[in-house]
């Protein structure tokens, strides 16, 4: 027994509950004849997400847009593989209930997962209560988001079944020609600072690392925190971008935009008020992920350099056509910015040798 899905005009189709409640009898999930209800909860380019519901059982499924884009189903399956190795182990993360290989069932393949209990930072204006007059509050904001990812490079991937997941193996030799590579098929105009980037990157090396899960996109946009306070975090989400590499350049994500006290602390959509400055939350890394962050420059002159060619890929769409995103054209100078600053950390930074 079904009901009819809560949907937008452009969700509309997106979710049949018959189909999802046959399938999910198939995997013996709860709720068996109980009605299936849906309710979207937000979407976009990449993904549209709905909270299901089915008697006492409360899911959240997962799935590419109507018109799939080109990988998008194989890259679902990827982000549920990570969910599901990352069950049972302290780092916080939605649940990994089931998935559809099936493209037949929903048009797509899908994930269910579990619901989390929490607030985005995407989804609030500034930090909600107690965080927004607290300061004291607020620095265990940013020290749960660090500890996620210490946490994440703790896990034994392999021990996981993350075989085959990533090829941490020559992963810092291929980075910058991966990248311009991408680069290449998207490029519409010169970048200040890409070729001193791109050969500081080649000549210098981390002294040590260790293969890890990296999330790829870590930031305050993809993790949840618990209501309340004391500030604890509640899950990682949005794995698409997820691999087996080098976890620290996670850290140099986060760190490629953190500023000390007495810096611009308001950038973009969170206000760094309050926070630690980046020594602290370096130190509070290496506690807890027991890896050194003596090369913080290197990963964060990476980080600079792979979300500026990511993102001039997507202005080059824009610009060309290809897409109708108008957000895409604040990169026009986001992208030069962040390339002229990694170029400039680079001329700064004598670590590391050639490898």
């Amino acid at each position: 027994m079904s009901t009819e899905v809560e949907t937008t005009e452009r969700t509309t189709g997106l979710v049949d509950p018959d189909r999802l409640g046959r399938w999910m009898d198939e995997q013996g999930l709860p709720g068996a004849g109980e009605v299936v209800e849906a309710r979207f909860i937000s979407g976009g380019a990449t993904n549209e997400i709905f909270q299901i519901t089915r008697g006492d059982f409360t899911a959240v499924l997962r799935r590419p847009p109507r018109i799939v884009p080109p990988g998008r189903n194989d890259t679902m399956l990827r982000e549920y593989r990570v969910l599901e190795a990352l069950n049972g182990t302290d780092v916080p993360h939605p649940e990994a209930y089931a998935v559809c290989r099936d493209e037949e069932v929903l048009g797509a393949c899908f994930y269910l997962m579990g619901l989390v209990d929490g607030w985005s930072p995407m989804n609030t204006d500034g930090w909600p209560p107690p965080f927004d007059a607290d300061p004291e509050e607020r620095s265990g904001l940013a020290l749960q988001l660090i500890e996620g990812i210490a946490r994440l490079s703790r896990v034994d991937w392999e021990e996981r079944g993350l075989q085959g997941f990533g090829k941490p193996e020559g992963f810092h030799d291929r980075q910058v020609d991966r990248w311009l590579s991408h680069l290449q098929q998207v490029q519409i105009r010169e970048l200040p600072g890409l070729d001193v980037t791109a050969d500081w990157l080649r000549s210098h090396r981390p002294r040590w690392w260790a293969p890890g899960i990296i999330h790829g996109d870590y930031q305050f946009a993809n993790v949840m925190f618990r209501h309340r306070a004391p500030a604890q975090l509640a899950a990682i989400v949005d794995w698409e971008m997820s691999t087996v590499g080098d976890p620290l350049l996670d850290l140099g994500w986060v760190m490629m935009s953190w500023t000390d006290p007495g810096e611009d602390r308001t950038l973009g959509y969170a206000d760094q008020t309050g926070m630690p400055g980046r020594d602290e939350m370096l130190e509070h890394y290496a506690k807890v992920s027991n890896r050194p962050v003596d090369d913080i420059d290197y990963y964060v002159i990476l980080a600079r350099f792979k979300l500026a060619i990511v993102l001039e890929g997507g202005y080059a769409r824009v610009v060309s056509g290809q897409a109708d995103n108008p957000a895409m054209l604040h990169y026009e100078h986001i992208v030069p910015e962040l390339m002229q600053a990694a170029a400039d950390l680079a001329r700064t930074t004598p670590l590391g040798t050639a490898s």
